[in-house]
């Protein structure tokens, strides 16, 4: 009878870590991967942001439904915003593991299934949990940077991460530039580019030049997209003022 007590005891225990270490989110009848914390959160937030902090954006508004990485540049808490108003479904947002333990924003970032990674990035348990929900047919998002940018340059160095999950889970990649470090009051122009296929890549194993090739592949396409805005608006004031 103990023996029987304990066995149920630990399978009960099992199903509870199971339950807990649960992070994927099942499709609803139309197929899609709904968060309904995180559409509150939109609604709830989005709007008031917007009041403080305008945005705006440019290239593809609005992303198809189904599973892809976003990469965007790291300016501050709130850069999520940029990424979560670009789709209806649910994203599952990689954050360093000391976010979690913050007060509110670590309560809103396990109710929308959040992923913790160690500070240095080499966290197979993260890793695993990202491959399992793209495998799932959901987004998930990273800051390949891997920290915030305080610096006066254009970009930080990639860490390695984005570009291999999205290779092993055969996705594509959605790149979100901010134009500037987001202001009060001044409109912030977001910049989202055409989804980015690494198929080249596909059903092998990287080398490490081949790891950094294809990072730096993705930090040069995000450079360039802010380039070309730049020049965008130059265009746009010079005819004005023709």
């Amino acid at each position: 009878m103990k023996k029987e007590k304990t066995k149920n005891a630990n399978e009960e225990s099992t199903s509870k870590e199971k339950k807990q270490r649960s992070i994927t989110v099942k499709a609803n009848k139309k197929g899609r991967h709904v968060m309904g914390v995180l559409n509150f959160l939109r609604i709830l937030v989005i709007p008031i942001y917007f009041l403080l902090k305008p945005f705006r954006y440019f290239g593809n508004r609005k992303v198809k439904d189904g599973p892809c990485i976003y990469i965007c540049n790291h300016y501050g808490l709130f850069d999520p915003i940029y990424v979560a108003a670009t789709t209806w479904e649910g994203i599952h947002f990689i954050s360093k593991r000391e976010v979690f333990d913050m007060f509110l924003i670590g309560t809103f970032i396990r109710w929308i299934k959040g992923i913790p990674v160690n500070r240095d990035g080499n966290d197979v348990r993260a890793l695993l949990d990202c491959l399992k929900c793209l495998k799932n047919g959901e987004k998930i998002s990273i800051y390949p940077e891997g920290t915030r940018n305080k610096t006066g340059e254009g970009m930080l160095p990639f860490r390695h991460g984005a570009a291999a999950m999205a290779i092993k889970a055969k996705v594509p990649i959605i790149p979100v530039m901010m134009y500037e470090r987001p202001r009060f009051f001044r409109c912030t122009h977001i910049l989202v580019g055409d989804p980015i296929e690494l198929t080249e890549y596909y059903d092998r194993k990287l080398t490490p030049e081949e790891q950094v090739e294809v990072d730096e592949k993705l930090r040069s396409i995000m450079l360039d997209m802010r380039e070309q805005h730049k020049q965008f608006l130059a265009n746009k004031k010079k005819s004005k003022k023709d």
